[in-house]
């Protein structure tokens, strides 16, 4: 049997030779790379790839080094792509991201749209992102608040992308699929659920309150053992407007405290949802291609070959630009079975050369690649209520 340490030492030997080689390979690329950008000549040539793939895969002599040979080839030819996608940002070959870089969002004569009614969580992320002089109205629908700036009769949309304990809010991650609009902005609100009642009223008066399902939920600690009627309501602002309207110390609403201010409604309790750190994520979109110069957050999504490891090897532009990815969802995509459009956040600028680098590559290699936006991120500023 030979010994372990010779082994080692002929394993050493053979990966000097492997690095020695994939050095000239990489020296050969930037060549090829130069040609590209003297012809313009695209980076990813699937069909090369795949006619590479099968002469290696044949040169081997067993069914494990064929898939082994495979795997490893693709990372090189991936390599060798993030490397030309380098060399063409450089000579300024890749062209520019069609989105422009603003100072600001010029919102001071702004109109804004947000979903729900007067007092819902959405509007008061509107009031702390835009102030409370702006021209602002409210729809019943996510879509009617995404078609009034896709039609011009409002300028940006507030909506609720995530809730901390909740999770996302999937029909927005279509819908920003579905139309031309872009974010621009996000808003972080601290949620907390607080009982109101009519001016005066006591606690022990109490007979029926009102809310929203998934906030009666929430807030099932502090109702247990309380021998109150719970009616479910479309939105906790409306809860609030049937008690505040119908003038009744029996009733009383889970709502938030900006919501019982703008009813006229007394807080009789505070926090009456058992999660002490729950947020949710609000989103600001127009339908304006634009960012803010100092944006540090970029949102975008695409779709992918329904073959093994397609993802991993999107997911290393990231790696390989040495860009932070925060987040990533799945949503499946309409009428195509097991097939999913994947969406991620990932800090960075769009005037960034590593996220150009990135989002090059991502758009030759994926599937309908769309950038959703760049934006403050909503830490950066801070959250509200």
């Amino acid at each position: 049997m030979t010994d372990l340490g010779v082994l080692r030492q002929e394993i050493d030997k053979i990966d000097r030779q492997i690095v020695e080689l994939y050095e000239k390979r990489m020296e050969i690329c930037a060549q090829v790379a130069e040609y590209k950008i003297h012809t313009g000549k695209k980076v990813f040539d699937r069909a090369r790839e795949e006619e590479k793939l099968k002469t290696v895969k044949a040169m081997t002599h067993s069914a494990f080094n064929s898939q082994g040979v495979e795997e490893l080839f693709e990372q090189i030819m991936s390599v060798s792509r993030k490397l030309q996608y380098q060399m063409l940002t450089a000579q300024g070959s890749l062209g520019r991201l069609p989105f422009i870089g603003v100072d600001d969002l010029q919102t001071e004569v702004s109109r804004v749209v947000f979903q729900g009614a007067e007092g819902a969580y959405s509007q008061a992320a509107m009031e702390t992102y835009f102030g409370d002089r702006i021209s602002s109205f409210h729809v019943d629908t996510f879509r009617e608040a995404m078609s009034a700036i896709d039609e011009g009769s409002a300028d940006f949309a507030v909506l609720p992308i995530e809730n901390s304990t909740a999770g996302i809010v999937s029909e927005i991650y279509d819908l920003l699929v579905e139309f031309e609009n872009y974010i621009v902005g996000e808003q972080i609100m601290r949620i907390e659920h607080c009982l109101l009642g009519v001016p005066g009223t006591q606690e022990t008066e109490i007979r029926t309150v009102f809310s929203h399902p998934q906030s009666l939920m929430q807030s099932a600690r502090y109702l247990a053992g309380k021998d109150w009627k719970q009616i479910s309501m479309p939105n906790n602002a409306f809860a609030a407007q049937k008690v505040a309207e119908d003038g009744d110390k029996g009733q009383a609403a889970i709502a938030s405290a900006y919501a019982g201010k703008v009813y006229g409604l007394e807080v009789l309790q505070r926090g009456v949802n058992q999660a002490e750190d729950n947020s949710t994520r609000f989103i600001i979109v127009t339908n304006q291609k634009i960012f803010e110069k100092n944006a540090d957050k970029v949102s975008i999504c695409f779709e992918l070959p329904h073959t093994s490891g397609s993802l991993y090897h999107m997911l290393s532009h990231f790696i390989y630009n040495n860009l932070n990815m925060t987040k990533i969802e799945s949503r499946p995509i309409e009428d195509r079975k097991w097939e999913y459009r994947f969406f991620i956040d990932f800090e960075g600028n769009l005037a960034d050369s590593a996220v150009k680098n990135a989002l090059r590559g991502l758009r030759d290699e994926a599937r309908n690649m769309k950038i959703l936006g760049n934006y403050v991120s909503g830490d950066g500023r801070g959250s509200g209520l």
